[in-house]
């Protein structure tokens, strides 16, 4: 009976993590976007993490007949990108990004994370930005 038991629970055991690795560490899909950086912020209470968000150009509605921007938010994890968006609000950025199924609070609110920068551009003149 003891032997079972150790079984059952290692088996509970293994899907539960397998689970939580499928939700929260597997990349369900990567991408670029690209627009104007509108903010760039480092918050949170017990761990700090660094959130953006884009504004991507064009405009649609959830509803019909509605009219409402584009906007995409992300985390970012990596200290050298982070430092790099910092200086970037109001510029226009290519963000390349990975997308998980599910947020967990110490690499950020958003499922999708930032892992590198494309290019950042002036967005009123276009000039390339290093």
């Amino acid at each position: 009976m003891g032997r079972f038991l150790f079984i059952v629970i290692l088996v509970i055991v293994v899907l539960l993590g397998g689970g939580f690795f499928y939700k929260f560490y597997f990349v369900f899909g990567k991408g670029v976007k690209a627009g104007e950086l509108n903010y760039f912020v480092q918050k949170g209470y017990i761990f700090k993490t660094y959130e953006g968000k884009l504004i991507q150009s064009g405009y649609r509605g959830k509803v019909a007949g509605t009219i409402q921007s584009n906007e995409f938010e992300f985390s970012v994890t990596d200290e050298r990108v982070a430092q790099r968006l910092m200086n970037a609000s109001g510029k226009a950025v290519e963000l390349h990004y990975k997308e998980y199924l599910g947020a967990i609070p110490w690499r950020g609110f958003s499922p999708f994370i930032v892992d590198s920068i494309i290019s950042i551009r002036d967005a009123n003149t276009g000039a390339q930005i290093p």
